[in-house]
């Protein structure tokens, strides 16, 4: 070997040396990535998913681990809600209560039914025992209590939705007759009989997600819209959902609204979109209740029964947020990989419209992101 190429050779050595030995002196040594399973690949590309779009990431580093067509704008599913809930969170406190109020008025038989359009009223005590939601029946036994004689009411109600004044009227179909009306003063109050309280919207953002309950997260959605100066139908929801993307500095091209919980196939968001939204949420303090609302794959919400037998090994590591219309299934959230935790979106949008082929896709993704949970050591 000639004098000069030794040289050089020496050079080269003591150079990646120095470098590296700079590198350990400095602690800026570059974690190792993962690296993604050709089995997460495969599964990844699986006819069961039918092409879907799927964004995999680093949210330390912001570091792309895989991508399958995540800017493809599709109908995502409930995975939807997240964003609705993101809104709701982005213009109400989650330490808010609804109240609702009967009050009597000047005509003895006419009450005063005054709200605060909360979206969780019921007339189930299985639901007011186990979930703490107000029980709108005792707001009409007070009536009755105070005035056992009277057979037959007039209800005046403001900022209740119509669809619970009815079921007030079915659940009392035996006892007494309520007409309902519906006014836009609460000046015919006079003495306050009774009110109930709903959970803070915290809690009920975080019931809305952990069982993907539809009402819920549509009557949210819309009641968010209007707060900030929008309308409630599909148009005014677009504007809101593009307002709290933009405010959160994520693109918000190509986004299509028609609902506020996804069971619409004319939705449309992307993988990324869903990503960053859940990257934004993850950073900020005030969206917390969405992060406890995700089920968590094999134990709680609608992934309780998943994973359990089609990737075991992932129980109790990913936390995401389901969805499943006709066509889609969808899955977006965290996954524990060892002492690190990866964000995740899915959205398959071309499943076959048979049970049979939407339950494969779960499979598929169930055992996809089994290629890569770890619990931590």
């Amino acid at each position: 070997m000639h004098f000069s190429t030794q040289i050089r050779s020496w050079e080269r050595t003591f150079l990646g040396l120095f470098l590296t030995f700079s590198t350990l002196l400095a602690g800026t040594l570059p974690a190792q990535a993962l690296a993604v399973p050709e089995q997460f690949i495969r599964l990844a590309s699986s006819p069961t998913l039918a092409k879907p779009g799927i964004l995999l990431l680093d949210p330390t580093d912001q570091q792309n681990l895989f991508s399958l067509d995540p800017d493809v704008q599709r109908a995502p599913a409930s995975v939807l809600k997240l964003l609705s809930m993101a809104t709701v969170l982005s213009v109400y406190n989650p330490d808010l209560q609804f109240k609702t109020t009967i009050s009597e008025t000047s005509k003895g038989d006419t009450f005063l039914l005054t709200g605060s359009d909360d979206p969780w009223l019921t007339q189930n005590t299985f639901e007011q025992q186990q979930y703490g939601r107000a029980f709108s029946p005792s707001l009409i036994d007070a009536v009755l209590a105070a005035h056992p004689e009277l057979k037959s009411i007039t209800l005046e109600y403001k900022d209740i939705y119509t669809l619970d004044i009815q079921a007030l009227q079915r659940y009392f179909a035996d006892r007494v007759v309520i007409t309902p009306v519906k006014v836009n003063t609460t000046s015919d109050a006079t003495t306050e009989l009774a009110s109930i309280h709903s959970p803070t919207l915290g809690k009920i953002v975080e019931f809305t997600l952990l069982y993907s309950d539809n009402a819920l997260a549509d009557r949210l959605a819309r009641m968010a819209a209007k707060a900030m100066g929008f309308t409630t139908d599909s148009a005014g929801l677009e504007s809101a959902f593009t307002k709290t993307l933009t405010d959160l500095g994520i693109s918000a091209a190509g986004i299509h609204i028609f609902d506020g919980n996804g069971l619409s196939h004319d939705d449309r968001v992307s993988a990324r979109q869903i990503l960053q939204l859940l990257l934004a949420v993850k950073n900020n303090p005030k969206f917390q209740p969405i992060l406890e609302g995700l089920p968590t794959s094999g134990q709680t919400g609608t992934l309780k029964y998943r994973f359990v037998h089609d990737a075991p090994n992932a129980v109790g590591l990913v936390h995401a947020k389901t969805g499943w219309i006709n066509t889609t299934i969808s899955l977006a959230g965290f996954v524990t990989v060892g002492d690190k935790e990866y964000v995740f979106a899915i959205i398959a949008n071309h499943i076959h419209n048979l049970e049979s082929a939407r339950q494969a896709a779960r499979v598929t993704i169930d055992q996809m992101l089994g290629t890569i949970a770890k619990p931590q050591k």
